[in-house]
């Protein structure tokens, strides 16, 4: 079996960043430590966290006192002040790339534009996002779901989740673009996730079949998994080489592995293992 091992895929700076600064948080705060949410969406790593003595909790409240960690995706600015107003030692770990977009949503919202977010409705960073761009903000997961009559004759400006599909910011322009008076667009997606996907269609287009390796919570390993499966069906999901099954390679000479930006080397490693083992 020929095993294809994309080079882009797995940890991101911003992952690598928010990782290095909840385990110095771990080594040097007095005081309990947690993250407001799971830092990444990846399970197995939240829990070596844990044991590690970085706990996830869902609210301010249930941290109480000590050390709070905002995870990668960024939290509202309202959250941010309530830490804050609580006397809880604050370490950011947004992502530089989402901090960039939160900045670009703000200033669609002070320069007059109708801010548009193409992104999932009910992720965190989405959140904090409208939170950013205002009470006005409309936000779309296609293009399609659109309401021209919502944009037509206005001020539009666009920006972007970190994690999407270049693909899926193309078709909402085009359908901005005839209906809107202005048109502004930040392009806010990470260059670190669009060349991993580029990667990674790349890879499935020359393989049999393809494991893509993330939490299924983690929107960039969802999407990357999607975008592969349109050009190879044979496209496994997995969080843990534990998942896989023999009879989804049969005569699967070439076999592809990429993964999420919230994925550690070693479980890239431990698939090719694997694969490498059942080939014989």
């Amino acid at each position: 079996m020929n095993i294809l091992i994309s080079k882009r895929g797995g940890y991101c700076y911003g992952v690598q960043r928010a990782l290095k600064l909840a385990m110095e948080a771990a080594e040097n705060s007095p005081g309990p430590v947690h993250t407001l949410g799971p830092i990444i969406h990846n399970p197995g790593v939240v829990r070596e966290l844990a044991a590690a003595g970085v706990s996830p909790v869902e609210t301010l409240a249930d941290a109480g006192s000590g050390t709070i960690i905002l995870r990668t995706h960024g939290v509202t600015p309202q959250v941010a002040a309530d830490a804050e107003a609580r006397g809880l030692r604050i370490v950011d770990a947004t992502c530089p790339y989402v901090k960039v977009a939160q900045e670009k949503a703000s200033l669609l919202k002070e320069q007059g534009f109708l801010p548009v977010i193409l992104g999932e409705h009910e992720h965190p960073e989405v959140v904090a996002l409208i939170a950013n761009a205002g009470a006005r903000t409309i936000v779309v997961e296609k293009a399609g779901e659109l309401e021209l009559s919502r944009i037509r004759g206005k001020k539009v400006g666009v920006v972007v989740q970190t994690t999407q599909a270049s693909a899926n910011l193309s078709a909402l322009v085009s359908r901005l673009s005839p209906a809107s008076r202005e048109l502004l667009v930040y392009n806010t997606m990470c260059n670190a996730t669009r060349k991993c996907q580029e990667e990674a269609l790349g890879l499935a287009r020359r393989a049999d079949a393809v494991v893509v390796i993330g939490g299924r919570n983690s929107a960039n390993t969802t999407r990357l998994a999607k975008l592969c499966r349109e050009v190879q069906a044979r496209t496994y999901h997995i969080e843990d080489v534990s998942e896989l099954e023999p009879e989804w390679f049969a005569e699967a000479d070439t076999v592809a592995i990429t993964a999420g930006a919230s994925t550690p080397p070693e479980q890239m490693a431990a698939v090719a293992d694997w694969l490498q083992e059942l080939s014989g």
